[in-house]
């Protein structure tokens, strides 16, 4: 006798994806897959910002390209955006979570088993959070960008990072990106079961070689510019 699947009713399958978040492994999962969604962003976005160093044309046509479809383009925002309002209320009550579980400090505390990324994840995300406002107000909107000129992405971002102090914050809030990139990358393949202790050296160098290509990539760009190498 063969045995037929029941199909989850909504209600079902609701219930059981609110049991899912409120549960601490599910947080995590949530914050890994997000996770995920966030590096591939990233690499994307770096990708394409490197166009700026073969002109004008290259790197204002591969922006048209992008605004060209006005569904797709809003889409792929809705998802990043979905996925960072999830990732920071999954880091938020995981935080919370943490403290209850310890309402008492240490009286002396020393760190075990962590470094300086892992340490600082709280506060990198915080501030890569008002960064990501700030940029969007720079280069994106152009708000606060005192010579944005519409739909040239080459002006913007040259005369953007003109400014010594605008490109010394991109620099600092990319070193911050890539803390929070490497010690992220490690997490989510925990998260996700991917941390046998025979890969685990091999999770840890494609980390640090994913963060080290993501940072180079972003700062050579505000590094380029103050040195005149891009104009």
């Amino acid at each position: 006798m063969s045995v037929k699947e029941i199909p989850l009713s909504d209600e079902r399958r609701s219930h059981w994806l609110l049991l899912f978040w409120r549960s601490t492994v599910g947080k995590k999962v949530v914050m890994a897959l997000t996770g995920a969604i966030g590096v591939g962003y990233v690499v994307a976005h770096m990708l394409g910002n490197l166009l700026v160093f073969e002109g004008p044309e290259k790197i204002n046509t591969y922006a048209a390209l992008l605004k060209s479809d006005s569904n797709l383009l809003w889409t792929a925002r809705g998802i990043l955006i979905v996925a960072v309002v999830l990732h920071i209320f999954a880091a938020y009550q995981l935080a919370r979570l943490s403290q209850k579980s310890r309402p008492v400090g240490y009286k002396r505390w020393r760190a075990v088993g962590s470094d300086f990324a892992s340490r600082t994840m709280r506060w990198t995300g915080l501030l890569l959070a008002l960064f990501i406002v700030y940029h969007l107000l720079h280069l994106t909107t152009g708000t606060v960008h005192p010579d944005f000129v519409e739909a040239d992405v080459h002006h913007n971002v040259v005369s953007g990072f003109r400014v010594w102090y605008v490109s010394a914050v991109y620099i600092v809030a990319m070193l911050m990106l890539a803390l929070h990139l490497y010690h992220g990358v490690w997490s989510m393949c925990e998260s996700l079961g991917v941390n046998y202790p025979k890969y685990n050296r091999l999770i840890r160098a494609l980390a640090t070689i994913l963060t080290v290509i993501v940072a180079v990539g972003f700062i050579s760009i505000p590094a380029a510019v103050l040195l005149r190498f891009i104009s």
